[in-house]
C-alpha cells in the first residue's frame, strides 16, 4: 500500500508506519461506543496492517473492556496467571511480572522474549489489546512482527516443509532459568500442552502465516530433537527480521490492538536497566483452534480452552 495516508469513514486516518506492519489510526473516541462503519475501518486496518495503534485515550477498565467487545468476545485475563480483581476480563502487565516467575541467567538469543500471546491454550486469542497507563519517560518500547511476510519470504521448497508440520507449545520457564514456586503452582493448576500446526490459515483472510511463538513453542512432532531445535532457531531467526516489525513507543493512554493470528511481539527488556515504573493492561479476545494448511486444527494434549470472561469459575 503506497499512500502514507488513508483516509476512511467517519473521519477515521489510518496512518502505516512501516511497509509490513503497523499503524496508527486518528480520528475516534474509544472512551465511547463506535459507530459501525468506524468498527468497520478499525478492524479492516487491523487484518492489512496486523497491529494498530492509538494515542491519547485514556480509558478506564470498563471502557477499555466495552471498547474489546465491540471486536469480539473478551476471554478470561490470563488462563494460568489470573485477573485483576472486579475486572476478570483484564491482565495487568507490570513491570516485574515476570521476575517474580523466573530466577537466575536465562540464556538469551535473539529470539527471547519474543512470543504469540497464549499458543499454550488450543484456543489462542484472535487478539489483544493492550492499554498504556505508567509509562517511562524513555526505554520501554514493544516490537511485533509480521507473521504472514515472514512465511512468504521462506524459500518455496521450505514452505512447502514447514506447511505439514506441527508443533509442541507449553509453559515453561526461559532456558537457563529457575521457575519460581509461584508459576510452578500456577501451571501445575492449570496446565496447558497443544499441538499446533507451524502454519496456521487465517479464519478472515486465507492468508497463511508461521504459527513460531518462540516462548512457547518446544519442539517439532516427529522430527528427532537435533532437527527440531535447528529448524526452530532458523524459524525464529527469520521470523524477527527486522524488515518485518514495527516498534511503538508508549505514551500514557497509548492503544496497541493486534491480530494475535498473524503476530508474534517482544515486550522491553531495557526497562530493567532503569528504575522507571512501567504498568499496562491487556484484553484478550476469544480465538478459535488453528487450522493447517491441510485443514488438521489444533490438538490440546493437556488442560481445556480459553474460556470467555463471563463463564471463569475460579
Amino acid at each position: 500500500m503506497s499512500a502514507v495516508l488513508q483516509a476512511l469513514p467517519s473521519a477515521v486516518e489510518v496512518r502505516p508506519l512501516s511497509a509490513h506492519i503497523g499503524a496508527e489510526i486518528h480520528g475516534v473516541d474509544l472512551s465511547r461506543p463506535l459507530p459501525p462503519d468506524q468498527v468497520a475501518a478499525i478492524r479492516a486496518a487491523l487484518l492489512e496492517w496486523k497491529v494498530v495503534f492509538f494515542r491519547d485515550q485514556p480509558l478506564s477498565h470498563a471502557q477499555h473492556v466495552a471498547f474489546a467487545r465491540q471486536f469480539g468476545e473478551p476471554t478470561i485475563g490470563h488462563p494460568v496467571f489470573g485477573y485483576e480483581d472486579n475486572h476478570p476480563e483484564i491482565y495487568s502487565v507490570g513491570r516485574n511480572r515476570k521476575q517474580v516467575r523466573f530466577s537466575g541467567p536465562a540464556l538469551v538469543r535473539p529470539w527471547s522474549g519474543w512470543h504469540t500471546d497464549v499458543t499454550a491454550a488450543v484456543n489462542p486469542p484472535a487478539a489483544s489489546i493492550l492499554r498504556g497507563v505508567t509509562i517511562p519517560p524513555y526505554s520501554g518500547d514493544t516490537q511485533w512482527t509480521n507473521l504472514e511476510v515472514a512465511y512468504r519470504e521462506l524459500s518455496a521448497p521450505l514452505r512447502g516443509f514447514v506447511d505439514g508440520l506441527r508443533g509442541l507449545h507449553r509453559f515453561a520457564a526461559p532456558q537457563g532459568s529457575t521457575a519460581s514456586s509461584l508459576f510452578d503452582d500456577k501451571v501445575k493448576r492449570r496446565p496447558l500442552l497443544t499441538e499446533h500446526p507451524l502454519v496456521r490459515v487465517h479464519p478472515e483472510t486465507g492468508e497463511k502465516s508461521l504459527l513460531v511463538s518462540p516462548t512457547f513453542l518446544q519442539s517439532i512432532v516427529g522430527l528427532a530433537p537435533r532437527e527440531s531445535q535447528v529448524l526452530l532457531e532458523l524459524l525464529f531467526e527469520h521470523a524477527i527480521r527486522p524488515e518485518f516489525t514495527v516498534r511503538f513507543k508508549w505514551e500514557p493512554g497509548s492503544i496497541a490492538f493486534w491480530d494475535n493470528r498473524a503476530t508474534a511481539h517482544l515486550a522491553p527488556q531495557d526497562i530493567f536497566a532503569t528504575e522507571f515504573d512501567r504498568q499496562l493492561y491487556r484484553v484478550t479476545l476469544g480465538g478459535v483452534p488453528p487450522v493447517g494448511p491441510d485443514g488438521r486444527a489444533s490438538v490440546a494434549l493437556e488442560g481445556d480452552p480459553i474460556t470467555a470472561a463471563r463463564a471463569e469459575q475460579d
